[in-house]
């Protein structure tokens, strides 16, 4: 959208070219930071759940049930707040909150909450 002017007129992108240098450095940097917040509140559910007993099958989707809400309200207000850049005129601020809200709902949706707890669930007590 930003370098090839793919949906350019629906955000209503100026002008397109390269993406800044700057934003694969932020991005990577808030999208590690919220991830390893989803994943403390997936995780740490699932593992006081097999503390107390559960076998690690049933601790997974324990763990998982009582914390997937935390985590997808989390991912969809910061998502939203991303989203919100797209409103500012600047190409530059615009492309930062689109890979922000992108890559946020991608990591929680994709990695955190289907990803990891099947990877769980194969590697058993191990995990």
């Amino acid at each position: 959208m930003f370098q090839w002017g793919w949906l350019a007129n629906l955000f209503q992108v100026t002008y397109t070219g390269p993406i800044v240098a700057f934003l694969p450095i932020i991005g990577i940097g808030i999208t590690f930071g919220l991830a390893m917040d989803y994943e403390v509140f997936l995780v740490s559910r699932m593992r006081e759940e097999h503390l107390a007993g559960e076998a690690p099958n049933d601790a997974i989707i324990t763990g998982y049930s009582h914390s997937a809400r935390v985590v997808t309200a989390a991912a969809l207000i910061m998502s939203s707040v991303f989203t919100g850049f797209l409103l500012d005129h600047d190409v530059v601020i615009k492309s930062i909150g689109f890979a922000l809200a992108f890559a946020v709902l991608v990591d929680a949706f994709v990695v955190r909450m289907t990803l990891v707890p099947a990877a769980m669930a194969l590697m058993g007590k191990a995990a």
